[in-house]
């Protein structure tokens, strides 16, 4: 199996003058429940190269035996050291994509367009695509074949209005995730903040936030390998 994760080079917290990138635990959690799984994972990135970590994400209090994990693991390290460019990656050579968050994907893989042409082969080709957290957002150009928005009618979760209050980036990000899904259409689902919330619809997995992502992570690897899916849990 072969398992593409794709993560953001964005590393400007809008003007803020601080740091974002991806969430750490979004990226350790399922990295290693894809390679305890025996599966073989490529990272890629816009930029290619060393992703920026958001170094909110490693404070103690959001570490995890996970995050220790990978930061102690050479060859998860040598991986992230060279992710790949995104614009050289294809569909045709994975079986899935799994999309980690943090803040940092609201400024680059939202509007990328080698990213919205990715998902949308992905789509194209039968194969499930998994997005957790603000990577939700990389979903708000992502049209069906007939040119309607990916998200309209679908059940999707992401990132909530209510967590981006409770973080205070409401007036930070360019675009509520949550907003930008009702907006295009989505029948959006949420649980309480902070809450672990995964919504499987069709070929589109998403997680709400990042205790989510080891969840969505599983959701993925049973589409996989066809096993039922609870429609949230």
């Amino acid at each position: 199996m072969k398992v593409l994760m794709v993560i953001t080079s964005h590393d400007q917290l809008g003007n803020t003058g601080r740091k974002t990138g991806f969430w750490l635990e979004e990226l350790a959690a399922p990295y290693f429940i894809f390679r305890d799984s025996g599966a073989e994972i490529t990272l890629a990135s816009p930029k290619g190269g060393r992703p920026p970590l958001d170094p909110k994400s490693n404070e103690p209090e959001f570490r995890t035996d996970l995050t220790l994990r990978f930061e102690a693991d050479a060859a998860a390290e040598a991986q992230l050291d060279t992710t790949v460019r995104l614009d050289s990656v294809k569909q045709e050579d994975f079986d899935t994509v799994f999309y980690p968050g943090g803040h940092g994907p609201m400024w680059d893989l939202a509007e990328d367009k080698d990213s919205v042409k990715l998902i949308e082969s992905f789509l194209a080709a039968g194969k499930t695509v998994a997005v957790v957290c603000h990577s939700t957002g990389a979903l708000r150009h992502v049209k069906t074949p007939d040119g309607k928005p990916l998200v309209q009618g679908k059940e999707v979760t992401g990132f909530t209005n209510g967590e981006e209050e409770d973080v205070g980036l409401t007036k930070v990000v360019p675009f509520l995730v949550e907003d930008e899904m009702l907006k295009l259409g989505a029948v959006f689902s949420k649980t309480a903040n902070w809450g672990v919330h995964v919504v499987t619809d069709g070929l589109l997995i998403t997680g709400q936030n990042p205790h989510s992502s080891g969840p969505a992570a599983q959701a993925l690897l049973a589409a996989l390998k066809g096993e039922p899916l609870a429609r949230a849990s």
